[in-house]
């Protein structure tokens, strides 16, 4: 297993493909972040679907929940409604960042085409981070996620938020966090000016094959997108 010198999560790698970058040219790095009682390991199983170009570097959350299973912040199920631990939530979008800067560090990656994804809650940690930090990221990926409300009085200016892509896809089937996080998602981003993109597709509440290839395609077109583009999913 690969140890990135300098990281303060543990993590997992899938370093870019030999070859896959021109002599010279800084990978673009892809950070992938895991959802709730779950792990590092989880989330990289897709890593090897993405664009060889890409350091895929999957980080396990700070808060251990019980063994082997981990956090960005504690959620309870009130009467159906996910109550969460704010201060843990805002300490795990702001920590990102910096995380960031240590994998940057550590792999030499392009600081200029890094994209964050996350399922589940680790989707809600990566949309929150565009939201409040979107210099830092060229994209950003959510997969069955949801919008926290808590996060909007700290989002960045419509000027900063200017076209910075996200892909948000989800199950039709989701029983956990329903597909109707995502229409609140999109009714409520509606007035920031995000190039934002969403995917349905008939699974639960999991990164199906069909999901994880519209994820490939959204990034890879990206990665080949000419600078400040605006793309659409394939």
């Amino acid at each position: 297993m690969i140890e990135l010198p300098g990281v303060s999560l543990t993590h997992r790698v899938r370093p870019a493909g030999e070859g896959a970058n021109p002599p010279g040219v800084r990978p673009p790095l892809l950070v992938l972040l895991h959802g709730v009682r779950s792990h590092e390991g989880s989330v990289h199983a897709i890593a090897d679907a993405m664009d060889p170009r890409f350091v895929v570097v999957s980080l396990r959350s700070p808060l251990t929940l019980a063994p082997g299973q981990f956090g960005w912040f504690t959620v309870q199920f009130i009467a159906g409604r996910p109550v969460i631990d704010e201060a843990q939530a805002r300490a795990a979008w702001t920590r990102v960042p910096h995380v960031i800067d240590e994998l940057l560090a550590a792999t030499g990656a392009d600081p200029a085409r890094v994209y964050l994804g996350g399922f589940s809650q680790g989707g809600i940690i990566a949309l929150a981070t565009l939201l409040t930090a979107p210099e830092r990221l060229a994209g950003a990926v959510v997969m069955s996620g949801r919008l926290l409300g808590e996060v909007l009085p700290h989002a960045a200016s419509a000027e900063r938020l200017a076209g910075k892509p996200l892909l948000w896809v989800h199950g039709t089937d989701d029983s956990v966090l329903g597909i109707a996080y995502l229409h609140d998602a999109q009714a409520k981003l509606a007035p920031y000016p995000l190039a934002f993109t969403a995917r349905e597709f008939p699974m639960g509440h999991s990164i199906g094959e069909a999901a994880r290839g519209a994820v490939a395609a959204w990034l890879t077109a990206r990665l080949d997108a000419p600078p400040d583009a605006t793309l659409r999913a394939p």
